[in-house]
């Protein structure tokens, strides 16, 4: 299945019926009065968070959605029809924004939930309505009104509650692959993950959370080198940022160098992304001789000026993983009880994301921007369908 996480789609609503000019003409009866009816409502556009979906892909090759028109009314006070609701199905984790003003319309985070982008027209007036004691016979109707019309981008974020940081090869794939039963692709050369990847992490008979592997960053990914920094969105609403480093690295780049890199890329992104509660993993200590071990560590901890808890875990063979993953589902389980019982909390929580996605988007447009001035466009036209032919995989 190809993993796409944008699209552009117009979306119209349907125009509501118009009133009926109608008199009741009867056998015997000379001036039966007016009966034309109402029009139907149009038909509006909704849009249904759908969990089997974990793609846009569809958006990419239908970009206009129209919904039906209302049925004009008809003589004997007969309602015209109701055009039925246009309900398109979305990933969940998908949010809406009105591409002609900026606006974020919502956010589509559970599965069933919708959200209506456009309104139907509304019913026009057939004579009936315009019945009075001056007015037996009245010829007045009124139109129905056209239907609302959007542009809409569409971008959809992987939710998680964990996501996982770091450069190319620091080991990622391979955490998630010990950690849960999601397998990604894993070998010895650099951009081996094109697109995220999730996987269920159960910690005890009723405890779990879902971390989220996305493609690793370099040097100037904030410029569009490698693979750019559109995936960094996906960490948007990760409660908890994993920050892998590389304590063996295949190239010449030292442990504290990739370390430095990761971060201020991060921090180009979105400073209020890097301001996130981030913990420190050093990986493939296994790799590492005994008597370079600690050096390696403390070298990465200087270099970050990080004075919180450093996990050393070694991914390939699951040290220090089990460790790890239980003080990941404590310190989730504390903020989820910290949200459900504080409003405060909640809306700090939202007003954080809402920043972080504002940032995170005003980066990705102004890199494009840049590109397209150098003749090098980075758009949702610039799609090659073979480009992401990877499986996505949601397991548990």
């Amino acid at each position: 299945m190809k993993f796409v996480d944008e699209a552009g789609i117009y979306v119209r609503a349907g125009k509501g019926g118009n009133g009926c000019l109608s008199f009741w003409r009867e056998k015997y009866v000379a001036k039966g009065g007016p009966d034309g009816g109402d029009g139907g409502n149009g038909g509006s556009v909704v849009l249904v968070a759908d969990e089997a979906l974990n793609t846009l892909i569809d958006f990419r090759f239908t970009k206009k959605y129209i919904a039906e028109s209302g049925e004009t009314g008809q003589g004997q006070d007969m309602t015209g029809s109701k055009g039925p609701d246009l309900e398109i199905k979305v990933p969940v984790g998908t949010t809406v924004i009105d591409d002609d003003t900026g606006e974020t319309l919502g956010d589509l985070v559970r599965d069933g939930q919708t959200l209506k982008v456009a309104q139907g027209g509304h019913h026009g007036l057939g004579n009936t309505r315009f019945k009075s004691s001056t007015n037996r016979a009245p010829r007045q109707t009124t139109k129905g009104t056209v239907g609302e019309e959007r542009t809409l981008k569409l971008e959809m974020k992987v939710l998680a509650d964990v996501g996982l940081l770091g450069l190319p090869n620091a080991g990622k794939s391979t955490f998630i692959r010990a950690v849960s039963s999601a397998k990604p692709k894993v070998a010895d050369y650099p951009f081996t993950t094109l697109v995220p990847n999730l996987g269920v992490v159960k910690v005890k008979k009723h405890q779990s959370f879902v971390v989220a592997d996305i493609p690793g960053i370099i040097e100037g990914a904030s410029e569009g080198a490698g693979l750019g920094i559109r995936f960094l969105k996906h960490l948007v609403r990760n409660r908890i940022l994993l920050h892998i480093v590389d304590l063996a690295p295949w190239d010449e780049i030292t442990p504290a160098e990739a370390a430095v890199i990761a971060v201020n890329e991060l921090h180009q992104f979105s400073p209020a992304l890097a301001e996130r509660d981030r913990w420190l993993v050093l990986n493939k200590t296994d790799m590492v001789p005994e008597d370079e071990l600690e050096a390696r560590c403390k070298s990465v901890t200087d270099a970050l000026g990080w004075e919180g808890k450093a996990y050393r875990i070694s991914a390939i063979s699951g040290e220090g993983t089990e460790v790890l993953c239980l003080d990941l589902m404590t310190a989730l389980d504390e903020q989820r009880e910290l949200l459900a019982e504080s409003a405060e909390a909640r809306e700090k929580e939202k007003a954080i994301r809402t920043l972080i996605d504002e940032e995170g988007r005003n980066r990705i447009m102004s890199l494009r921007e840049k590109r397209r001035k150098a003749g090098k466009p980075l758009d949702d036209d610039d799609f090659d369908e073979d480009d992401y032919d990877v499986e996505v995989e949601y397991v548990s």
